[in-house]
């Protein structure tokens, strides 16, 4: 029928087909415009051109600069309300730790300025620092460290399942509620979309105030799917902290034997939590549009166990600078020794791939360790594609064969460490919002470098010339994919 109308009255198709090339033109014009990364610009103008409607339909869900949007300039103004009223404190803070520790600090001070030049980051002294490994490790603490709350606990969640652990740490929190303390959750509606509302609704009505961070009514249709709150953190009464790769779900406590998760947290108390606090008071005010009254007890720095760390906190996300992206390039390139990356995605953006061969041609020990198998054949495709240039400039790149390594450190020289949510891809350090601790302390540089070693032994090494015999079929596949990689 459809064929016959347009037999009957060709004009009308010729019409129909010259607004679709105007509008393609149009399209592609905003593409050049609003996309400043050249292979998203490059990935998105292929998907238009030769993948009719389809490759439109994505570029708008995925590809539209919602940083322009008055969503997130809504965000922007609360963050600079919650900024001043702390920025004395983060400016004396930051002053008054740079000039005792300079020295201790000299050979990543780029990296420092640039953080709390760029995010209001400031340098903290005294913290107590502590590795947490996968699940078993973090959760005891986590419960521990929450049944002594006494004022406030924040949490900040991208994965809540309605599990057993979830469940647990739910009854906990509830408990907490009935006490007195004062507690807020904030989870991302796309990563915990197993939470449930029955869940949800008993935390409700067990006192915890719960707001998602983009609420998400149709999940195939929405646009704020491109931009995931990525974080975990935990923060008690303004003075504990816990951040790293472990969500709330029993997956990171390894119920099954023959699906290991291999991960890593970080527990911090001092004043390394006041950062955080302003991070989850910008979220919190940006998701419920309320402002609460953020008083001195939300701030207690002066904890009781002192540490000798010094911690500075990168954090990025669609209303900041790329914070991650920019401060992971500048340590890579004050590494005078070593450099041992632990990620489960490897789709760099060129910033840090160049950084990375840099490093590595200039005779530092560079290691990258990853999953020898993805939870997704096309990421894990992606990932493949960078391999044989790094093994090519000298990077060690070991698979991890135990299971699914999910941990995101990397642990430069003897006294610089990171531990964080951000993943070493294009989504995390563009795109969501990501928060990573940045530690100077040799001792815990030490424990990260023996984990990374034996990690090792469970790893295979792969090198240049086995890994450049791949058959062809997989090597354009892992190309193709690495085309699609900025939309992944």
């Amino acid at each position: 029928m459809i064929k016959e109308f347009f037999d009957q009255f060709p004009y009308i198709l010729v019409g129909l087909e010259i607004l679709y090339l105007v509008g393609i033109i149009f399209l592609a014009g905003k593409i050049i415009m609003d996309t400043k990364n050249t292979s998203k610009t490059l990935a998105y103008l292929l998907l238009i051109i030769f993948i009719p409607i389809l490759g439109i339909i994505i570029y708008f869900v995925f590809g539209v600069n919602y940083r322009k949007n008055k969503f997130y300039t809504f965000k922007i103004e609360r963050n600079e309300q919650v900024y001043q009223a702390v920025s004395t404190y983060i400016r004396e803070t930051h002053y008054k730790t740079l000039e005792k520790y300079k020295n201790e600090v000299d050979p990543f001070l780029t990296t420092v300025n640039f953080l709390y030049n760029a995010g209001h980051s400031p340098l903290s002294q005294g913290n107590h620092a502590e590795i947490l490994i996968n699940g078993e490790g973090k959760f005891e603490k986590v419960f521990k460290v929450i049944e002594g709350a006494v004022h406030h606990i924040h949490l900040e969640y991208y994965i809540y399942d309605n599990d057993e652990i979830g469940n647990r740490l739910a009854d906990l929190l509830i408990k907490k509620a009935k006490e007195g303390v004062i507690i807020r959750f904030l989870y991302d509606d796309m990563g915990s979309g197993k939470i449930g509302r029955q869940l949800l609704k008993r935390l409700k009505e067990g006192g915890i105030q719960v707001s998602p961070v983009n609420k998400i009514t149709f999940r195939l249709l929405a646009n704020r799917v491109n931009y995931r709150d990525h974080r975990k953190i935990i923060i008690v009464d303004g003075a504990e902290v816990f951040t790293g790769g472990i969500n709330v779900s029993d997956k990171y406590i390894n119920p099954n034997p023959h699906q290991y998760w291999r991960d890593v947290h970080l527990y911090m108390k001092g004043e390394a939590a006041f950062y955080f606090q302003f991070l989850f008071f910008s979220n919190w005010i940006f998701a419920t549009e309320k402002v609460p009254e953020i008083s001195q007890l939300y701030f207690d720095h002066k904890s009781k166990e002192k540490g000798n760390s010094l911690i500075q906190t990168a954090a990025s996300g669609p209303d900041t600078k790329p914070s991650i992206m920019l401060s992971t390039a500048s340590a890579v390139l004050s590494a005078k020794k070593r450099i041992y990356i632990v990620t489960p995605y490897f789709i760099p953006v060129e910033t840090v791939l160049n950084a990375i061969k840099q490093a590595a041609i200039s005779g530092v020990d560079v290691r990258l360790m990853v999953p020898k198998s993805g939870d997704s054949r096309v990421v894990n495709a992606a990932a493949y594609s960078y391999y044989e240039e790094l093994l090519e400039n000298k990077v060690r790149i070991f698979f991890y064969k135990k299971g699914f390594i999910h941990a995101k450190t990397m642990i430069i020289d003897d006294h610089f460490s990171c531990v964080g949510t951000a993943n070493m891809d294009v989504r995390s350090q563009e795109l969501n919002f990501e928060v990573n601790a940045l530690i100077f302390n040799k001792e815990i540089n030490e424990e990260l470098q023996d984990l990374f070693h034996g990690d090792m032994n469970d790893c295979e090494e792969i090198h240049y010339n086995s890994w450049r015999k791949r058959p062809k079929y997989k090597v354009f596949f892992e190309h193709m994919a690495r085309l699609l990689s900025p939309l992944i």
